[in-house]
């Protein structure tokens, strides 16, 4: 049973590759009706092709007017999702040495101000009809500062800041908004990495524990828990000993 009421209706914005797809096919397996957004259209219609019930609306998320409009769309065709998992991110990695402006803006505009539009598009009509969940995709990346990640880790701590804050009003008013916090996953992103990356798994792997996580209410979803719960830990220390262990385990 999930611990919330559903339609199998879902939404997911990134769906066109990596977690957002895996978990698009995972849940129409499972006989779910899914409406997947991107900004690629070729790739979401190769993969609606395949899957009579995956559908495709193409969308940029960090256009606040195009977030309405394609919910919009949604509601008027199909009726209000149970589950919407905004997804959509984009990840470069930003060496110390140099602060990359243009690539920090770009990574707090998809990864920040796309999953705000997003959640500011489908909060009405949940909160109106008093049920549903929204996921919103950050990171362990979020916990702490990690070397490499300081544009892309920046965004996922406020998403995780940010639904810290509205979990609780929002669930009093029936919409339970959670956090989805990855280790490392096998996607286009990760390939960008030059590390051997610990604990990694494949975006079907990582669909499997999204999909696994939505039997409770809790606020955060984390996998691999071998690996995000180090992460947890290290969360919790002073800064002195942080700054010092990730110094010796990174090298940098």
């Amino acid at each position: 049973m999930m611990a919330f009421e559903t339609n199998k209706l879902a939404w997911i914005t990134g769906g066109g590759s990596g977690i957002g797809k895996a978990l698009a096919t995972a849940l129409a397996d499972l006989g779910w009706h899914v409406i997947i957004s991107g900004r690629t259209a070729p790739k979401l219609q190769a993969l609606s092709d395949n899957y009579p019930l995956i559908d495709y609306l193409t969308l940029d998320v960090t256009d606040k007017d195009a977030n309405i409009g394609v919910f919009d769309s949604i509601l008027t065709q199909w009726g209000c999702p149970s589950l919407v998992v905004l997804n959509a991110g984009a990840y470069t990695p930003m060496p110390a040495d140099h602060l990359d402006l243009d690539l920090i803006y770009k990574l707090n505009s998809v990864n920040y101000l796309g999953v705000m539009n997003g959640l500011a598009s489908v909060l009405p009509a949940m909160k109106a009809q008093r049920k549903g969940q929204i996921l919103l995709m950050s990171s362990v990346a979020g916990y702490r500062g990690l070397p490499d990640a300081a544009p892309y880790g920046a965004t996922k701590a406020a998403l995780i800041n940010f639904a810290e804050a509205l979990h609780m009003p929002l669930k009093k008013e029936g919409v339970l908004l959670r956090v989805v916090n990855p280790g490392f996953v096998t996607t286009e992103l990760t390939a960008q990495n030059d590390f051997k990356m610990p604990a990694q798994i494949s975006a079907e792997q990582a669909a499997e524990k999204i999909i696994d996580g939505l039997d409770n209410d809790s606020f955060e979803i984390t996998f691999p828990k071998r690996f995000t719960y180090i992460l947890k830990l290290l969360r919790c220390l002073p800064y002195s000993w942080y700054f010092y262990l990730i110094t010796k385990l990174t090298g940098k």
